[in-house]
């Protein structure tokens, strides 16, 4: 099983998961590279232009909503569109084995989709809170009940500050490489610098890898920087990139750390790769959420991008956080299991879940897991930490 580590007060105790059945097939046959982008037949997608309060959304989406279930909505990172950020994640076979019981719906930033036309001298890109605030018109277009989101970058930072102004509309949230610090004088500076002596695609090389990736995985790099500057819209990526740089700190804290704190109500798994450049940032934010519904998530093996690098780990997190929201689809993750077979739930030692558990046909599963406590060890967040 996973290994699993909770941080406590005290320092790291492990825990291991109990399974009754391997949770996928042989990760020999996991994607080790991102080298494909476009490749798959979107046949399935129907792609809309969606009318917000401040422009229009590009949205793709398959299936349609089925009773309470909620929708999977991504949104993916500066330099980048859904294509390019979630394609090998979401073709992957077993995640498709999951993604076929919800509808999936993916939005492309403003002016980011292949294809898109160049905004006109002086358009006025939208700020990250209004990014976040043309979300709810999607929801609304398509009579989503709420979403599951999962976000990239500044993709997470757009889809956290969609659950913290409209938390009904959100069930749960998988956030990778979020930073929620905005940045400051030194670092705005710096930026400015890098701006003026590097080109488009390299600054954004600079904040998906590491120096050390980008010296040292030049074959993937050099995929992403293709990729980069021939699919998206360079004079849209820069405003996007910009506002992204000028965004405020996510105004979050632990609950009774201060006074009237704000925190993500649901469910949260955030995610990281090992040595990625968002490390701090993601374990930062992980220490001012509530640590009864937090899971982190870290991917080791130097993954600077875990759903392009590593989609059969994610996809067995992924599982694992439906499980614990209560969804319980009739899946088959392993080769050999028998098809009507559902997932199994997950044993957690010395942690008591109190998680309204439900089919993805029934009905809407608020999920409150709650840790026991001790005097000794406090409140006890949960991390997994899975090593490649």
């Amino acid at each position: 099983g996973l290994l699993l580590q909770e941080m406590t007060m005290a320092g790291l105790h492990e825990l291991r998961f109990t399974e009754e059945k391997p949770l996928l097939r042989s990760q020999d046959a996991e994607l080790e590279n991102s080298e494909i982008f476009l490749s798959a037949v979107d046949t399935d997608w129907k792609e809309h232009d969606i009318e917000t309060p401040y422009g229009l959304l590009h949205v793709v989406i398959r299936g349609s909503p089925k009773g309470n279930r909620p929708a999977i909505l991504t949104y993916h990172d500066v330099g980048l569109n859904h294509k390019l950020c979630f394609n090998t994640f979401f073709n992957y076979e077993d995640m498709q084995e999951i993604t076929k019981h919800f509808v999936v719906c993916h939005v492309d930033a403003p002016g980011q989709q292949a294809g898109a036309s160049q905004f006109p001298q002086g358009y006025q890109y939208p700020s990250m809170d209004q990014l976040a605030a043309m979300l709810p018109s999607v929801v609304q277009h398509f009579g989503f009940k709420y979403v599951i989101g999962i976000g990239v970058g500044a993709g997470a930072y757009v889809l956290a500050k969609f659950a913290l102004i409209f938390p009904d509309l959100v069930e749960g949230l998988v956030l990778m490489n979020i930073d929620p610090n905005g940045k400051g004088w030194i670092d705005w500076a710096a930026a400015k610098l890098s701006g003026l002596t590097s080109t488009l695609p390299d600054t954004v090389l600079s904040h998906l890898f590491s120096q050390e990736e980008l010296m040292n995985n030049t074959e993937l790099v050099q995929s992403y920087r293709q990729q980069i500057s021939s699919v998206v819209n360079q004079f849209n990526l820069q405003l996007f990139l910009n506002m992204y740089n000028s965004r405020r700190d996510l105004d979050i804290n632990r609950p009774g750390t201060v006074p009237n704190a704000k925190t993500l109500r649901c469910p949260v798994m955030l995610v990281v790769g090992d040595n990625a450049p968002a490390e701090e940032g993601v374990v930062e934010c992980n220490s001012k959420l509530d640590p009864t519904n937090t899971t982190f998530l870290k991917v080791g093996g130097w993954v600077p991008l875990p759903q392009g690098c590593r989609p059969g780990k994610l996809t067995e997190a992924f599982k694992y956080f439906l499980q614990g929201m209560g969804y319980t689809p009739r899946l088959s993750l392993c080769a050999h299991a028998v098809p009507s077979a559902s997932m199994t739930r997950l044993a957690r030692s010395r942690t008591a879940s109190l998680t309204s558990a439900s089919s993805v046909d029934g009905t809407r599963p608020r999920a409150c897991t709650h840790s026991e406590s001790t005097e000794a060890m406090g409140q006890i967040n949960h991390t997994m930490e899975v090593s490649c």
